[in-house]
């Protein structure tokens, strides 16, 4: 069949409608010929060379083609693994900047560029094409009516994050459809709207939505897939698999659908954003896109060695950042989301792997610098996790300006409180009240701190206060795989069990944890199905486990109303009272001149902390004053935030233990709100006077209104 092609343009990279045509553009600096491969309903595929080159790009325009039309690429160039060079034109390539795919990526040997039989593997040249188990992307049309929406810009101090996956949260949702259980449709149902918003949450952490690899030969040996979707392999295009249409790039207009609903509903969309690694794993990984395209440019390659790659995320390959060509794709792609599919912000994988200039983490590196002076994207959330597995990748509290972290230490010092571990007062102190001793110096604020128990890739809330080991044998790796040191306490026995003294002690754990996480400055972030008590029976890497096991199951409701009206009740709690969540750091000192400070920690018996009491590591139980009296900053119309003032007592000690009141706040009375030995908030109208004991049992938290 032919096309005409005409020289079009160099930019924007990736396929471009313009109501009479579509302009295609390729950037590779090595090869040496580009062929844009359109395929017809049957699979049958067109050819046509792009000769036009500018600064590396290959591009050309063809009139008539339109939305729907599937392409891909091949690019031919040196194949030479040792000097860095992929280049195979056997091998159908996804265009990286596609904004939609049809179909999924197959498993087989036609993916690799190398012979798999040949004794030399990746220095070997494979024929065979592989474009039958590649998807297609597809041309999409951008039009769409946002009507009035626009990004929600909830401010950080009040966000209260739900951290999910597309189609764990509806697959097993009664009252979804049931053609759009696990999509984006399904997510923005309003069944599950209503839930959402019920819970009280503000955005939904969406766990990578970007087009990624599903069908990883390891896993597909085992019969299981890639569920979580860290393994990223286009990212401009939602991926298909969440998508209940039926025509190529569907998916796209879902999306938009979703988010719109969710906006409507008050909730942001925050995405969880994979650009340290792709797919294409290590040199014995598939050619899928930008091996292909232009291996030495895409990837970092060992300087002296550059068949292989620098692997800072322990999946095979990372991103090279420090080129301008594979930046640009990155913030391209981030403006995309947020300008055209009207996303709130972004939790970034492994940020620290995009940090590294050379092979030290530097927190002033390009993506950074380029982010903080970008319009679009310095006024959106940004959220790190702050670490990767390479040397000193550890980086929690030393991200610029405009970042929030994922606090793991305020996990782990949480974690280790609660289990009775041995630790510093001084450290939960700390993380309670914002981690300052990580974000203040640099000149963040409270929400730059993520707090979370729980994560996706860990024990559930339940499984962290019933086990004590993992139980990953489902997953195939005989039991290796997922973390061994999980700071967990079974409350006296492993897994499974109907012994009621262990239950009630479950319970009580799970409050605990929800309380304080709820209760601390910094922006919390609860994982979903934590509110219904959902288990994985022990498995705490459940990356491959697309089934009952890692979806919701929504009959928990009703075994487990009770813990979800509590965190319910705690979230409103959270949402109603400033003084919970400041936009500032505490003083420590009387701001407005009431005579008491705007924060203070207290002994059992209601003297102050002295400097040995904080770092006696035996040490189990402290109470702590919120003066809602002494907020500094002001409100969003410059008005004075007075709210009211909180005692809250905190008892990880095996006992009870009697806690008195501070001298200088005898003379109120205090109502009783919260006892975390309680199923429930408490309703019946219980006062403590200011000279009485408050007697707290064993592993529990007590909160008091000043009255």
């Amino acid at each position: 069949m032919y096309l005409p092609v005409w020289p079009g343009n160099p930019y924007p990279l990736g396929a471009i409608w313009d109501g009479k045509g579509t302009n295609f553009a390729l950037y590779s600096e090595n090869a040496t010929n580009v062929e844009l491969c359109l395929f017809d309903s049957e699979d049958q595929e067109t050819r046509i060379s792009l000769t036009e080159v500018t600064t590396f790009v290959w591009h050309g325009y063809i009139p008539g083609v339109a939305p729907g039309q599937r392409y891909g690429f091949r690019v031919d160039g040196p194949y030479s693994p040792q000097e860095g060079h992929r280049f195979n034109p056997n091998k159908l390539l996804i265009d990286p900047y596609a904004k939609a795919l049809d179909g999924e990526i197959g498993h087989g040997e036609a993916v690799f560029g190398y012979d798999w039989e040949h004794p030399d593997e990746d220095l070997s040249f494979s024929e065979l094409d592989g474009a039958a188990l590649v998807p297609k992307a597809v041309v999409v049309d951008d039009a769409f009516d946002w009507g009035e929406d626009q990004l929600l810009r909830i401010p950080e101090h009040e966000t209260v994050i739900y951290e999910m996956h597309v189609k764990g949260l509806t697959q097993l949702h009664p009252d979804v459809p049931e053609d759009l259980r696990g999509t984006y449709g399904g997510l923005g149902h309003p069944a599950t709207l209503a839930y959402l918003q019920s819970l009280g949450i503000t955005a939904v952490e969406l766990m990578p939505i970007h087009h990624f690899l599903s069908q990883p030969g390891h896993l597909v040996s085992r019969g299981l897939r890639n569920y979580w979707g860290y393994d990223s392999i286009c990212y401009l295009a939602p991926y298909s698999g969440y998508s209940s249409g039926q025509t190529p790039g569907a998916q796209v207009q879902e999306f938009k659908e979703m988010v719109k609903a969710l906006h409507a509903g008050g909730i942001e969309v925050i995405l969880d954003v994979v650009y340290n690694h792709t797919g294409e794993g290590n040199h014995l990984g598939p050619t899928l896109s930008l091996k292909g395209i232009d291996n030495a440019v895409y990837y970092r390659l060992v300087e002296d060695d550059p068949r292989y790659y620098m692997d800072f995320t322990g999946c095979g390959n990372s991103l090279n950042v420090c080129h301008p060509q594979v930046l640009k794709l990155i913030m391209d792609s981030l403006r995309y989301w947020v300008l055209e599919m009207h996303v709130d912000g972004f939790r970034f994988d492994l940020a620290s792997a995009l940090a590294r200039e050379l092979y030290e983490v530097d927190s002033l590196a390009a993506f950074f610098d380029i982010i903080h002076q970008d319009p679009v994207l310095s006024t959106v959330k940004l959220i790190a996790e702050p670490w990767d597995v390479g040397e000193g990748g550890y980086q929690v509290g030393k991200f610029p300006l405009l970042w929030s972290e994922w606090n793991g230490k305020y996990r782990d010092t949480i974690r280790d409180f609660w289990r009775g571990e041995d630790s510093l007062l001084a450290e939960f102190a700390y993380r309670f009240t914002g981690s300052s001793d990580l974000y203040e110096a640099n000149g963040r604020n409270p929400h730059a701190s993520i707090n979370f128990i729980t994560a996706h890739d860990g024990f559930t809330l339940n499984d962290l206060v019933s086990y004590n080991e993992k139980y990953n044998e489902a997953n195939g790796e005989d039991n290796r795989d997922g973390e061994s040191h999980n700071r967990s306490w079974n409350c006296g026995a492993e897994g499974k069990t109907d012994d009621p003294t262990v239950l009630a002690l479950r319970n009580r754990q799970r409050r605990n944890f929800l309380v304080t996480l709820l209760l601390s400055q910094g922006v919390p972030m609860i994982v979903s199905g934590d509110e219904l008590g959902r288990s994985q029976q022990g498995n705490n890497n459940v990356y491959c486990q697309d089934n009952e096991l890692s979806w919701i199951d929504w009959d928990l409701q009703e075994s487990n109303g009770i813990l979800l009206d509590f965190t319910r009740q705690l979230i409103y709690f959270r949402r109603r009272h400033p003084v919970l969540r400041r936009r500032k750091w505490f003083q420590g000192q009387a701001i407005y001149g009431s005579g008491v400070e705007d924060l203070g920690w207290y002994n059992p018996d209601g003297a102050e902390m002295t400097e040995e009491q904080w770092n006696v590591g035996f040490a189990k139980a402290i109470g702590v004053f919120l003066n809602g009296e002494e907020i500094l900053a002001r409100g969003s119309q410059g008005e004075r935030v007075i709210d009211e003032s909180f005692m809250i007592f905190f008892n990880a000690h095996y006992e009870l233990i009697e806690f008195s009141f501070p001298d200088n706040l005898q003379q109120y009375q205090w109502k009783l709100l919260i006892d975390t030995k309680e199923p429930n908030f408490v309703n019946t109208e219980i006062f403590f006077a200011g000279d009485q004991a408050v007697p707290v049992s064993a592993r529990s938290i007590i909160v008091l209104r000043r009255f």
